[in-house]
């Protein structure tokens, strides 16, 4: 979700692991020669969630967290692409917590039809989010150090598991 923290968790998780970091709003604003909410504004959400989904299937590397866009699990492609790239992990928060977390809606680029509450965005997508993740990590409440830590801790779970 948007204000998960997918971009501050990526970096130092990226950090940790000694691996690389992509932040896919990046790519989508590098690509398009736009700010997202530029993107939006003058294309239109269904437009923005094209070039992010084509944003997403550009992305193509090894050893790398990447932060997709908070509307990645809009485009299956996007998402069959990104799985296939890796561990898909889902930072879980609460409504509350995501909306206590984003202040600027109106500038930050969230994929929203005109008249949606970031309620109405939540409810939809959070049960995409758990559909396309092989892993969910609680979020809520969390210091960006225990979010890492916790991420960190489920990886190396699913790989000891792997293993067996």
């Amino acid at each position: 979700m948007p204000g998960s923290g997918k971009s501050s968790v990526g970096v130092v998780l990226a950090k940790a692991l000694g691996y690389g970091f992509v932040d896919v709003d990046l790519v989508i604003q590098e690509r398009e020669g736009a700010l997202l909410q530029e993107i939006l504004d003058r294309r239109g959400m269904e437009a923005f969630l094209d070039a992010e989904s084509r944003a997403i299937q550009s992305v193509s590397c090894r050893r790398t967290v990447i932060a997709p866009g908070g509307s990645c699990v809009c485009r299956e492609r996007a998402m069959a692409h990104l799985q296939g790239l890796g561990t898909v992990v889902y930072l879980a928060l609460s409504l509350e917590e995501v909306e206590g977390r984003i202040h600027n809606l109106a500038t930050r680029g969230i994929a929203m039809a005109p008249g949606q509450t970031i309620a109405d965005v939540y409810r939809y997508r959070e049960p995409l989010y758990r559909r396309y993740a092989h892993l969910t990590v609680p979020a809520d409440g969390q210091s960006l150090a225990e979010t890492v830590e916790a991420v960190k801790l489920a990886l190396a779970a699913r790989e000891s598991a792997d293993q067996k």
